[in-house]
């Protein structure tokens, strides 16, 4: 079998390992378990080097457990917050799992018929009808409390780095979390716990329970990645409106595709290495290529390429590309037609906006477009002189008159208008 840590390894994905763990997946097929909190129906990019992981850790040939927090996402792990989280009720948990499911089936073979299909797995299911009285019987006399103060996630909010301290509800995290490693290693055979760098602690408590529960001949092991975070040190993932979601509804393909090309040159080189599946060699060529003229900017145009079809589809990624060139590149009117409106307001959500009443339309463009308080043109004269000049468009199409008329027929989606003066003064006119 392909060297699952070795993989991780030459890509920057391999944080902390605990010792034996290569030497036991070089040996056996070993399933493995990664966890996430359904606290959103749609996972973002923070989450994407954990899933690269587990597709990693498919297609070197093991068997990879999703397992999605139901229960302990009911309670709130203190790990890296410095608040508590809000607790959500069953029928959401259900819906955000779901829905999470559907996202990554994008990324494993859940359907398949090999022995190293994926799995999800619902730590509800397990604890849901466990009774208080004996979990802490069964569970809770193995690990002490010195044990679990001891963890870092613990101490920083002890030691006022957060507000409101460490409730019960989270001090119980860790050994929720440990339990469901015990019980997967008893029910489906996991030898291996996965997660981001943050988890080291939640996790080992987890192999420490299997041992005092099943004996020192049990094994058990974790592995993290690192936290990924940009050149500058800043948080992966975010953006000025917020998370770069997988979900379109929530960041739409262009956007989701453009984030990644503006990435700097030495995040792509990093970010290449850790979101695609593309190989060393294919990936040394790359980062030579681009080394060579990096105003071309090949990294970041191939980056942006592979995970806008992983994440969502090849046609996704043409419109997000032929978005891309309304507005830097030459386009059509057809081409304008074809986006979306949420695809459309992304694509000119930095150009000057205004709103035109309905019963504006019918009028000529001069008096459309040349009215107190927008900037389009300085005057009614200059409009005139630069139709002449073919340095005004709307809608991708250069206007040969200044007294046509703009009517309904021009609206895209039924309520924009889009005026271009020269090459790059955009307008977007929305129509009420």
């Amino acid at each position: 079998m392909k060297n699952f840590v070795e993989e991780l390894r030459w890509r920057g994905m391999l944080a902390q390992i605990m010792p034996g763990t290569e030497e036991y997946l070089q040996k056996n097929l070993t399933s493995a378990y990664l966890g996430t909190d359904p606290t959103a129906d749609s996972l973002h990019i923070g989450h994407l080097c954990g899933i690269m992981m587990l597709r990693h850790f498919q297609r070197c040939g093991h068997k990879p457990y999703l397992l999605v927090g139901g229960a302990t996402g009911m309670i709130g792990d203190p790990s890296g917050k410095s608040q508590e989280r809000n607790l959500l009720d069953a029928e959401t948990l259900y819906h955000n799992q779901e829905a999470i499911k559907k996202q990554v089936s994008k990324f494993l073979d859940f359907d398949g018929t090999e022995p190293n299909k994926a799995e999800l797995v619902n730590n509800y299911d397990w604890m849901k009808d466990y009774k208080f009285l004996d979990f802490v019987r069964d569970i809770g006399k193995h690990i002490t409390v010195n044990y679990m103060m001891a963890k870092e996630s613990v101490q920083q909010r002890l030691n006022g780095t957060a507000r409101d301290g460490l409730s019960f509800t989270e001090f119980t995290y860790q050994l929720l979390q440990g339990y469901d490693f015990l019980y997967q290693y008893e029910h489906y055979g996991v030898r291996l716990q996965l997660g981001g760098n943050d988890q080291w602690g939640n996790m080992t408590t987890g192999t420490e329970l299997i041992r005092r529960v099943l004996g020192n001949d049990a094994e058990a092991f974790c592995l993290t990645c690192p936290l990924i975070t940009k050149a500058d040190g800043k948080k992966f993932g975010k953006t000025e409106s917020g998370n770069v979601w997988l979900d379109r509804n929530r960041t739409t393909p262009y956007a989701f595709y453009q984030f990644w090309l503006n990435v700097t040159d030495a995040d792509a080189a990093r970010y290449i290495k850790i979101f695609t599946d593309l190989d060393q060699e294919t990936i040394a060529g790359l980062i030579e290529e681009h080394e060579q003229d990096p105003g071309r900017r090949v990294l970041q145009r191939r980056l942006a390429e592979e995970v806008t079809v992983m994440v969502h589809s090849k046609e996704d990624l043409d419109m997000a590309i032929a978005a891309s060139n309304i507005l830097f590149g030459k386009a059509t009117k057809d081409q304008l037609a074809q986006l979306d409106e949420a695809t459309l307001n992304d694509v000119f959500k930095d150009v000057p906006h205004y709103d035109l009443p309905k019963d504006q339309l019918g009028l000529p463009a001069v008096d459309v477009f040349c009215r107190e308080g927008w900037q389009i043109f300085p005057s009614k004269s200059e409009m005139r002189k630069l139709v002449k000049g073919n340095g005004v468009s709307l809608n991708k199409e250069k206007i040969t008159a200044f007294d046509r008329p703009v009517t309904a027929e021009d609206l895209i989606d039924g309520k924009y208008l889009l005026v271009q003066r020269g090459k790059k003064n955009y307008y977007l006119i929305t129509v009420k």
